[in-house]
């Protein structure tokens, strides 16, 4: 059994924002409604969404004997965060900037699992940033982070919703669990709404047939069938006017530090092509 506020203290200690932990749970209705949002359609050429949803529902499938889910956040807001002038023609979303955060947060996530091991090596777990089906953002509300909002990002009070996320599922217990966040939330703001170009955003949920982000990462040339309205890798639109993102302090861990600020200069198609994130999914 782990001691929650050590585990906090771990976690910032490798470079992590925010820390919290949640029971293992199955979640019945995040699945139900991911079922009925697949049926809609609006899981368009996402087709890896419809695998795995008994797991992406039930950690326990990922990870035999799990009791805890361990969920870190790290905030990345740097100044192209903030928003291109309105003229400019190239854009790209301000995570991409940066190195790859897969790479990035999944190093820290071995580190804080290590220094755990230390303590107690009589447990089992694995680290997760992407690449498996969990419901991360449900777990990083029953672990206090923040709220899931209408955008369908996890927003949290302090740093917005930019903010990266990994987990680690453990077969060991904690003394103690967090309280699942309850607050205000989004309330009834609805900027993310209005400012979505393709209105995308359904309350809560995404037409990935008409959003940017996934227009430019994860569809084949052919399937994209919606405006770009100038981006060429993600889209910060939603997040850019959310106001909670407005007042988020920029990136603490120099890890997520970008590389280069296509405001100032954008770099030509090859060296574009070759920064650590583009090439995670070339």
């Amino acid at each position: 059994m782990f001691n929650l506020e050590q585990i906090k203290r771990f976690a910032a200690e490798v470079g992590f924002d925010l820390c919290g932990v949640a029971k293992c749970h199955v979640f019945e209705e995040d699945r139900l409604f991911l079922e009925e949002w697949i049926g809609e359609g609006y899981a368009s050429s996402l087709d890896y969404l419809k695998r795995n949803i008994d797991r992406r529902a039930d950690a326990s499938l990922l990870v035999e004997g799990a009791k805890s889910v361990i969920v870190c956040a790290a905030s990345y807001k740097n100044k192209i965060s903030d928003g291109y002038p309105a003229d400019h023609q190239t854009k790209i979303a301000s995570y991409a900037c940066t190195t790859d955060y897969h790479t990035t947060i999944k190093q820290m996530l071995f580190e804080l699992c290590e220094r755990l091991k230390e303590i107690n090596p009589d447990f089992s777990a694995r680290c997760f940033v992407d690449s498996a089906p969990i419901f991360e953002k449900r777990y990083a509300v029953e672990a206090g982070l923040g709220w899931i909002g209408r955008q369908s990002l996890l927003v949290t009070p302090e740093f917005g919703s930019f903010v990266l996320l990994g987990e680690i599922v453990m077969t060991a217990e904690c003394d103690q669990y967090d309280t699942p966040y309850e607050g205000v939330g989004c309330g009834e703001c609805r900027r993310c709404v209005e400012a979505c170009p393709n209105n995308a955003i359904k309350e809560r949920h995404i037409d990935t047939s008409r959003c940017i982000s996934c227009a430019t990462i994860e569809c084949k040339e052919e399937d994209k069938d919606c405006d770009l309205h100038g981006w060429i890798f993600g889209c910060d639109e939603c997040q850019t006017v959310c106001p909670y993102n407005r007042k988020a302090p920029y990136f603490r861990n120099p890890k997520f530090a970008p590389l280069f600020n296509p405001i100032e200069r954008m770099p030509d198609r090859e060296e574009f092509m070759t920064t650590p994130m583009v090439r995670k999914f070339r």
